[in-house]
């Protein structure tokens, strides 16, 4: 559509163990300049994971991180992800990246200091 602010971005999810999130979020805030993540908190278990031998009802708690990123930077910032968050060490998590139909930016206003 011609004059369109739409632009094209993607959703990277990462589901983390606790405490990996926030460092996530701050080297993406310093580094990257990404302003803007979620991090809700889950229960879960791995088949694989050393809880899933425990018996039923062991649980371990998970961090689930999304970041809304614009396309042309979509494989830089997963990249970037997946190297902070330690992913490729056992248990250290899944992520995945999927396209979003529609985002629209979410800007706070300028706050004045506080004295």
């Amino acid at each position: 559509m011609p004059g369109s602010r739409e632009h094209k971005y993607k959703l990277i999810t990462c589901i983390l163990p606790k405490g990996i999130a926030v460092h996530v979020v701050k080297r993406l805030k310093s580094e990257q300049g990404i302003l803007s993540a979620n991090i809700n908190n889950a229960r879960g278990v791995g088949k694989l994971t050393p809880l899933a031998y425990r018996g039923v009802g062991a649980q371990s708690e998970k961090e689930i991180l999304s970041v809304v990123v614009p396309e042309k930077l979509a494989e830089e910032i997963f990249a970037f992800i997946f190297e902070e968050a330690k992913i490729n060490r056992p248990h250290g998590g899944i992520m995945y990246m999927g396209a979003l139909s529609r985002s629209t930016a979410f800007i706070l206003p300028e706050l004045p200091d506080e004295a």
